[in-house]
């Protein structure tokens, strides 16, 4: 049994995904959508979380500053090569990140950032996900659709 094997049987283990595209509501408004649909779910819960700008950055911010529930960021490559938001956000709240995982892809492309998003799926019970509209081929629905494959409950919350 692996530490991740444990942790799905006494945390509630959940994959955060979500786009990168987040100007077009407030942080008001987004605190609350993270109030709603991710309170809930944080007690006892150790959540996933990518590394990048965006959702991903939103929702580190606010779970570090509102729950006790523990955080690993997972980036495909290291946390240099990330945008300087995503960056800023990880070293802001650091001192509440559980892990940080650079899963070390030799490049940057579609198929490092799905091969992230597979990597916290597999470790997660759960994915919570926060899609701007419905193109099937983004990374948030490729990772929504693969948590589904996988037999596993997903929350849609569409921004």
């Amino acid at each position: 049994m692996t530490i991740y094997d444990t942790e799905l049987i006494l945390t509630r283990a959940v994959t955060i995904t979500g786009t990168r595209s987040t100007g077009h509501r407030s942080l008001a408004e987004y605190a609350t959508l993270f109030a709603d649909y991710l309170r809930p779910f944080a007690d006892r819960a150790h959540f996933y979380i990518g590394g990048a700008r965006g959702i991903d950055s939103l929702t580190l911010l606010w779970i570090a500053g509102n729950t006790a529930a523990d955080i690993t960021v997972v980036v495909p490559g290291t946390v240099d090569q990330q945008p300087a938001e995503a960056r800023q956000a990880i070293a802001r709240a650091r001192d509440r990140i559980k892990e940080i995982v650079e899963l070390q892809a030799p490049e940057l492309g579609s198929s490092a950032y799905h091969a992230r998003n597979r990597w916290m799926v597999d470790r997660s019970s759960m994915t919570i996900g926060f899609p701007k509209g419905d193109d099937s081929a983004s990374g948030t629905w490729q990772t929504l659709n693969y948590t589904a494959d996988q037999g596993k409950p997903r929350l849609i919350v569409p921004v």
